[in-house]
């Protein structure tokens, strides 16, 4: 065991993949708890179809990926708030609007200029062969950033998330912080993309989070919980990802599908008891 672990490790690209990966899952399942609490689940699935679009036009315009993503997905997650907030499109539907017209504008970017080749599903898909160091680098930072803020706006965060009217009425300003966890969100969507895919990048910030919920009931617990739950699922895909070569994002989200499903099945077996 010890000689398999080690023989995985002198590869570089693993390495790289397990430190991102880990920050990564860290950050996604800090996030989830107040997106799935507070029902925006589906801003990461419509942030992470703006990635792809982004993507695209980052292809064409021959830039860094990283570097065109990180602002328009950040500028869409205002933009769409502001859309639920302000506009008579409510709901589910902004999100639908925004997401997409960006996967369609990725879409016809692809097909006129390279065509769905490998790089393009490496985006769509993931793939731990895909991050330079450069990347690498540049996720780190951002998962410190996104860590800290979190941690420093803790108390905040958790008074949007459960109760938005009682914390507007004690003087928080309930928009910024809704705003906050837009913006973190899009921000691990983009360093997330080049590992798990950004089909597959709102799983990562979902499941774990719908997972700790089937057995704690506090807010902090779900929210440890759930990282825990993040972070082992996701060296367990790369691990079996790295042993029967089976897509890294496929098999990152399995994994936590898997512990999902055990954990439901055990929550309805206890409360039966």
């Amino acid at each position: 065991m010890i000689q398999y672990f080690a023989e995985m490790f002198s590869y570089p690209f693993m390495v790289r993949a397990f430190v991102v990966g880990t920050l990564i899952a860290l950050c996604s399942s800090l996030l989830g708890v107040s997106l799935v609490l507070k029902r925006y689940s589906m801003i990461g699935d419509g942030l992470s179809h703006v990635g792809f679009g982004a993507l695209a036009l980052a292809k064409v315009f021959n830039v860094s990926p990283l570097a065109m993503c990180i602002p328009v997905v950040t500028l869409s997650s205002v933009l769409l708030l502001r859309i639920k907030s302000s506009s008579k499109i409510k709901g589910d539907a902004a999100t639908a609007l925004i997401s997409t017209f960006a996967l369609a504008v990725g879409v016809m970017v692809i097909s006129v200029t390279t065509g769905m080749n490998t790089d393009v599903c490496n985006y769509l898909f993931g793939s731990i062969l895909s991050m330079s160091r450069a990347d690498v680098t540049l996720s780190i930072v951002i998962a410190v950033i996104v860590v800290f803020l979190f941690i420093y706006f803790y108390n905040r965060i958790f008074a949007v998330t459960f109760d938005e009217t009682f914390a507007s009425a004690t003087g928080t300003r309930t928009n910024v912080y809704n705003l906050l966890i837009a913006i973190l969100t899009s921000l691990v969507i983009v360093i997330g993309m080049r590992m798990i895919g950004s089909l597959l990048i709102s799983s990562l910030i979902v499941i774990p989070a719908l997972s700790a919920m089937r057995i704690c009931k506090k807010f902090k617990s779900v929210v440890i919980v759930s990282s825990i739950i993040s972070v082992i699922c996701l060296w367990c895909g790369l691990v079996l990802s790295y042993q029967l070569a089976f897509p890294t994002g496929a098999s990152i989200v399995c994994c936590d599908f898997i512990v999902f499903t055990i954990l439901t099945i055990y929550s309805k077996i206890k409360g039966r008891k």
